[in-house]
């Protein structure tokens, strides 16, 4: 079986109209980055419940936390940073996610073990919160390569890891190479997809991400979050260093988030899955 999670803030920067663009598209899970352009790490205590609220009465689960912890230099002060890291834990007890995805750093070139050294503590600290660290792949950090997630995931105990296909494709890495390594060590996956020869972001299957390919390869249940960069969104500035390209454009972030469901819908319905209501929930399972 097959659920599907957002970053509904691609669709709008408002709450009413990212709920708006997953009930259209038949999404319950969300993966909480930002609310009205604000940083899901800077929400207050009565921001995050009344948000959290607002999500349950809509029938929306938050999966995961999207947050930023580990895009600062590697030299930050740990000690310092742990204020912002239990910040983000506490946010994510209060709209009950389990998941909290996190990065290795930046400017973290010849330091492993630096970077092993303030995951695992980070680690340490999401135990105490009841919630599991998921490494993401992401251009710039010290973990962009299969290779170095791969040593990441071996160094650090209770490290999970999120898989995705187009942040590899970035740094020259195949994704031939980094499905079969990285994709079975995944608790979940991101669906993103670029062209390498132009850096065109493109929806899933339209660019050499084999995202098809990784569909048709899961056995298990699994979440599979969108989350596509077909246009530019609220605080995608304050998350990217680098500008955005794409190939197709839209008349709309909603409408560029109705395009990315439904080029992952197609790839699910290529690989023999169906959709399936499920209390409220709609899921994909295949025969």
């Amino acid at each position: 079986m097959i659920r599907l999670c957002a970053f509904a803030d691609e669709a709008a920067a408002d709450l009413p109209g990212q709920i708006a663009a997953m009930k259209k598209n038949g999404i319950s899970l969300l993966e909480l980055r930002s609310i009205a352009g604000k940083n899901v790490r800077d929400f207050t205590d009565e921001e995050a419940r009344d948000y959290a609220e607002t999500l349950r009465t809509a029938g929306i689960g938050v999966w995961s936390i999207g947050s930023p912890l580990g895009k600062v230099d590697i030299d930050v002060d740990f000690t310092a940073y742990e204020k912002t890291v239990r910040r983000v834990f506490h946010i994510a007890n209060v709209f009950g996610a389990r998941y909290i995805r996190v990065f290795s750093f930046y400017h973290a070139e010849g330091q492993e073990q630096k970077v092993v050294g303030c995951l695992t503590r980070m680690v340490r600290l999401a135990d105490e919160y009841g919630v599991k660290l998921c490494h993401e792949n992401e251009k710039d950090i010290f973990g962009d390569t299969a290779d170095r997630v791969c040593r990441l995931l071996d160094a650090v105990p209770g490290l999970g890891c999120v898989y995705d296909p187009a942040n590899f494709l970035q740094v020259g890495e195949r994704a031939d190479e980094t499905l079969p390594r990285i994709a079975p060590r995944a608790d979940y996956f991101h669906v993103k997809d670029v062209i390498v020869k132009t850096e065109e972001l493109v929806p899933a299957g339209y660019g050499d991400g084999q995202i098809g390919r990784l569909v048709g390869g899961i056995a298990d249940d699994r979440v599979l979050t969108l989350e596509p960069h077909l246009a530019v969104f609220a605080g995608y500035a304050a998350i990217d260093r680098s500008p955005m390209k794409n190939r197709f454009h839209f008349e709309s972030n909603a409408a560029a988030f109705d395009a990315a469901a439904a080029a992952l819908k197609k790839l699910l319905t290529d690989a023999g899955y169906r959709p399936e209501t499920k209390g409220e929930e709609t899921v994909w399972k295949r025969d």
